[in-house]
């Protein structure tokens, strides 16, 4: 049976990704290879041997999880009927779905680093996690907070994270605890992602996009903007482009897969993370994760 696949996104690296792949098959030691000469440094020595400090840079976690993601799936051969990605994980996503090649995938994935740690460095932002409320709460809550907070990522139901100010985020945090969240804890990210502060890493990363090629993919792939499946390049472009200032809407993606009638998934790359996620939206799915081959 063909499978969905899905691709987590930042914070699923750990001390020694990939190393089994590079070390016991040669296709996979090519494409590390590659990847080392295109960067112009070798990130394959941070992935197996750095420290979690060292594998937190920026220049290393975005494209060290996506490497991870796409040559364990190269090497496993795998044959999707839809693909979705978590934030970083949809780059992941359309090089395994063909509408980017590696190379192309590779250094986009490093520009969308380098542009997002910019826009860091510009404004002060920060993220927090919310347990236990309705998103439609949340949403209402941060639209009543002064200054820059929004909902960036619909995980899964009862989990939400919002993005903005980092007084903004704080004064959301305490209405939320008030209005009965379990839990609306600050989150220890270097900036406000998927929200309005991240607008100058949009407009460096949109022009790099539009200089990149994408096919058309073999499947369909459900992208962070809208939840909906796309095939179009110049859609897939679009909604990559929109994703850096939007929320990931997982659950939405999730949920709609599901009633396309596609129910068995397999999380390839680092970590289990969406495993766990997918589990919570959709109970009665099929689901597994692949970390090696």
């Amino acid at each position: 049976m063909k499978k969905v696949y899905v691709f987590p996104g930042q914070g699923a690296q750990f001390s020694g990704m990939g190393k089994d792949l590079y070390e016991h098959n040669a296709d996979a030691k090519a494409m590390f290879e590659r990847a080392n000469e295109i960067l112009g440094f070798r990130i394959t020595d941070v992935m197996f041997e750095g420290s979690a400090e060292e594998l937190k840079q920026t220049k290393v976690t975005q494209p060290a999880v996506f490497l991870h993601s796409v040559v364990l799936a190269k090497v496993l051969g795998v044959e999707p009927v839809a693909v979705a990605g978590h934030s970083l994980g949809e780059f992941s996503a359309l090089v395994v779905s063909g509408a980017l090649s590696f190379e192309e995938g590779l250094v986009l994935v490093s520009k969308r680093a380098m542009a997002m740690q910019s826009a860091c460095e510009q404004v002060q932002g920060t993220m927090a996690a919310v347990l236990a409320l309705p998103d439609k709460t949340i949403e209402d809550i941060c639209e009543g907070v002064e200054g820059v907070v929004v909902a960036a990522n619909y995980n899964c139901p009862g989990q939400l994270v919002i993005s903005g100010a980092v007084d903004a985020v704080n004064e959301a945090c305490g209405r939320l605890k008030e209005a009965g969240a379990r839990r609306a804890l600050v989150l220890p990210v270097g900036g406000a992602f998927h929200s309005p502060l991240m607008e100058p890493a949009r407009q460096e990363l949109a022009e790099a996009i539009e200089a990149a090629h994408f096919n058309e993919p073999i499947c369909p792939i459900y992208q962070n903007v809208d939840a909906k499946p796309h095939t179009s390049p110049e859609e897939i472009k679009a909604n990559l482009v929109a994703q850096l200032t939007a929320p990931v809407r997982w659950t939405q993606i999730i949920e709609n897969m599901v009633a396309d009638g596609l129910s068995n998934f397999e999380e390839i790359g680092p970590g289990t993370v969406l495993q766990g996620l997918i589990r919570k939206i959709s109970p009665t799915a099929e689901v597994e994760s692949k970390s090696t081959f």
